[in-house]
C-alpha cells in the first residue's frame, strides 16, 4: 500500500466470480485522488486482458460495506454468511457488481482491506468535505479535452 499527499492507493486480491462453479483471484488496484474527491477508481488486472478501470462514488463503496447500495452500473453489497450475521458486526466480504448493458461482472473482496483503504481516503479528504477539494470547471475542461482527443485519435 502506498500513500502520498496526492493519492491513496492499495492493491487487494478479489475473486472474479465467473459462475457459481468458477471463480479466480485477481489483483485489483484501488486509487483515490483528492483532485476527484467524490470518486474511487478500481483497476482490474484480468489475465490475458488489458487492465480495466472503473470509477464510481466513494460513498457507494462506503455504504456498500453495511448494506446493499447502487441502482445503476455499479452495485455493492455485503456478503451474508450462511448463518446470517449480527447487525452490529461488519461482514467479512463484500460483492461488487459492475454492469455494461447486459454484460456484468461480479467480484468478491474482503471487507478489511477495503475499510483500510477507505479510512486512508477519509484522512486525506474527510467524507462530507469533498466540495472544498473539487474544482468542477477544471475537471470538466480536462474531461472534455480527453474525450475530444480520444475521438480525434479514433477517427
Amino acid at each position: 500500500m502506498r500513500e502520498s499527499v496526492q493519492a491513496v492507493q492499495a492493491e487487494v486480491m478479489m475473486s472474479f466470480l465467473v459462475s457459481e462453479e468458477l471463480s479466480f483471484r485477481i489483483p485489483v488496484e484501488l486509487k483515490y485522488e483528492p483532485t476527484d474527491p467524490y470518486a474511487v477508481r478500481l483497476t482490474f488486472h484480468l489475465p490475458g486482458d488489458a487492465p480495466v478501470t472503473w470509477a464510481f462514488g466513494r460513498e457507494l463503496l462506503v455504504d456498500g460495506v453495511n448494506g446493499a447500495t447502487g441502482d445503476g452500473d455499479v452495485r455493492v453489497s455485503p456478503v451474508e454468511p450462511a448463518g446470517g450475521r449480527d447487525t452490529d458486526e461488519l461482514p467479512g466480504e463484500v460483492h461488487i457488481r459492475l454492469q455494461v448493458g447486459s454484460d456484468q461482472a461480479l467480484f468478491r473482496a474482503g471487507v478489511a482491506p477495503i475499510i483500510a483503504f477507505l479510512d486512508r481516503t477519509d484522512k486525506l479528504v474527510p467524507l462530507g468535505q469533498e466540495q472544498a477539494m473539487a474544482d468542477f470547471e477544471a475537471d470538466l475542461d480536462q474531461a472534455l479535452d480527453r474525450i475530444l482527443a480520444e475521438e480525434q485519435s479514433a477517427g
